[in-house]
């Protein structure tokens, strides 16, 4: 009876301290390991961001519809909307502004056809348009700083 007493204690004392010890090693390989946040071109100064945003977009609604690197523009182009809408969309003090909402409206729409029509250049109605729109937001954010 005692050596069955015993084994029980040892046996559950034992799994305790495994699991303890897991639990252990799991917390600090967790908060031990270094983090790696995602690289960004954006430097957090959301008037120069903006027009620079604005500016290399414009190159890339200006690409000839024939161009060679017409698919790598449409990709970097893709990662620097990404970029700054996840930068600039959940700030309070910009995304109430009349540049952001003018951006995002743009952007919108340029990566909505990026994404839909991936083999399709831009339309000239809507290159219209986004020029219009990458105007207007830089004399915003001009006239909002």
């Amino acid at each position: 009876m005692l050596m069955k007493w015993t084994s029980e204690l040892i046996f559950k004392n034992l799994t305790k301290a495994i699991s303890f010890s897991l639990s252990l090693i799991v917390v600090f390989s967790l908060f031990n390991s270094p983090s790696i946040a995602a690289q960004t071109s954006m430097t957090g100064n959301y008037t120069q961001d903006t027009i620079s945003v604005i500016e290399t977009l414009q190159t890339a609604v200006n690409t000839p519809k024939d161009s060679a690197n017409k698919d790598e523009v449409r990709s970097e182009a893709l990662t620097l909307i990404t970029d700054y809408i996840s930068r600039y969309r959940n700030r309070g003090m910009v995304n109430k502004t009349q540049s952001f909402t003018t951006m995002q409206t743009a952007l919108n729409a340029m990566a909505g056809h990026y994404k839909t029509f991936a083999s399709r250049p831009l339309p000239d109605k809507l290159k219209e348009r986004l020029t219009k729109e990458f105007s207007l937001a830089e004399k915003m954010v001009l006239r909002e700083s």
